[in-house]
C-alpha cells in the first residue's frame, strides 16, 4: 500500500490534538510557515494542511486573530455550517465584484482551482454563501470572471515593438509570466468551448493586429493566435503539475530526483542511452528554457510561412 501523503499525516496529528482538547477552541493555530518548518515540508504542503482542516470545520479564520481552532471542533467529514451573514447595518461595506474575484484568485493561487467553491469563498470573505450569487451565478461563471480578472493584469502596449516577431515574442512572454503567477490559469481556458472573456479576447485581437500587413488571410492569422496561446498554456500545465505534485506528496523536485539517483545512474551507466547520459538535470527540467526554445522554433517556422506569402 502507498503511504499517506505527508499533508494527510500532519492533518491527522493536528486533528487528534483538536478533538482531544489539547488545542482548545479559539486558540491560535500555527502559521503555514510554522507548519512547514515544524514538520519539514514544503509551504505548498503546509497550505494544503490548513485548507483541509478548514474544510473539515476544525479551524476558522477570524478578523484580527488569524486562523484559530473552530468553536465547534466538528468531527472529520461533517460539513461546516455556513457563516452567519453580516447585518445590513454592520460596519463593513457590502462586497463588490472586485473583492469577490480577488479573494477567489487568492485561494486558487495558493490552494489550486479545485479549492475554489462558493462555500469556501464565502468563508474566506466572512459572508453567507447566498450573498455571492449577486455577483456570480455559479462556479463556472466565477472561474470565467477570475480568468478575465487576471488577464487584465497584463497591459499590452499599443502599437507595441516594431515587427511582427517582436510583438509575438512580447505577448507570449507576458502570458507565460501570467501563468507563472497563476498556475491554475491553463486549466481555466478551453479552445474547443471558449468562454467570452473580454481580456482574453483582447490578447487574441492584439495578436491579429500584430499580423496586419503581412498578406495573411484571417484563417492563418487566427490559427497563429490560437497556436501561440496553446504553446504557452501547454508548457504552463507542466509547471502547474509539478507544483501540485509537490503539494500532494511534500517532495520537492530536487528531493524527487535525489530519491531516484541510483535508478537513474544504473540506467544511464548501462550504455543503452549514451546521449541521454550527457545531459544534466537542469537541461531536462528548466521550464523557462524549454518555453524560450519552443517559442523561438515556432516563430522560425512561422517566419518561413510569412516569407512564402
Amino acid at each position: 500500500m502507498r503511504p499517506e501523503p505527508p499533508y494527510r499525516q500532519i492533518v491527522a496529528e493536528i486533528r487528534a490534538r483538536i478533538l482531544s482538547g489539547d488545542l482548545r477552541p479559539g486558540e491560535r493555530m500555527p502559521s503555514i510557515r510554522e507548519i512547514a518548518q515544524r514538520w519539514g515540508v514544503a509551504v505548498a504542503t503546509a497550505t494544503k494542511v490548513m485548507a483541509t482542516l478548514r474544510d473539515e470545520g476544525l479551524v476558522e479564520t477570524r478578523v484580527g486573530a488569524g486562523t484559530v481552532v473552530g468553536a465547534g471542533r466538528k468531527r472529520p467529514g461533517t460539513p461546516a455550517p455556513p457563516p452567519r451573514p453580516r447585518r445590513a447595518g454592520g460596519s463593513r461595506q457590502a462586497l463588490n465584484r472586485k473583492q469577490v474575484l480577488r479573494a477567489a484568485v487568492a485561494i486558487a493561487d495558493v490552494e489550486g482551482l479545485d479549492a475554489v467553491s462558493m462555500r469556501r469563498l464565502a468563508a474566506e470573505l466572512g459572508v453567507g454563501p447566498m450573498s455571492l450569487y449577486r455577483h456570480v451565478a455559479n462556479k463556472d461563471e466565477l472561474v470565467t470572471q477570475m480568468t478575465d480578472e487576471v488577464f487584465g493584469e497584463t497591459e499590452l502596449p499599443v502599437p507595441g515593438p516594431d515587427g511582427w516577431r517582436a510583438k509575438l515574442e512580447l505577448i507570449s512572454r507576458r502570458q507565460w509570466e501570467l501563468c507563472g503567477r497563476h498556475l491554475w490559469l491553463p486549466r481555466a481556458i478551453s479552445f474547443t468551448r471558449p468562454s467570452l472573456v473580454p481580456n482574453v479576447m483582447a490578447h487574441t485581437e492584439w495578436i491579429l493586429r500584430a499580423l496586419d500587413g503581412l498578406g495573411l488571410p484571417m484563417t492563418i492569422r487566427i490559427r497563429e493566435a490560437l497556436t501561440l496561446h496553446a504553446l504557452v498554456l501547454t508548457l504552463a500545465l507542466s509547471m502547474a503539475a509539478e507544483v501540485e505534485a509537490e503539494q500532494e506528496t511534500g517532495v520537492t523536485l530536487d528531493r524527487w530526483w535525489l530519491a531516484r539517483r541510483q535508478q537513474a545512474d544504473d540506467l544511464l551507466d548501462s550504455g543503452r542511452f549514451p546521449l541521454l547520459a550527457t545531459l544534466t538535470e537542469e537541461d531536462a527540467s528548466d521550464a523557462n528554457a524549454l518555453f524560450e526554445y519552443s517559442l523561438a522554433c515556432h516563430l522560425d517556422g512561422f517566419a518561413v510561412l510569412v516569407a512564402g506569402r
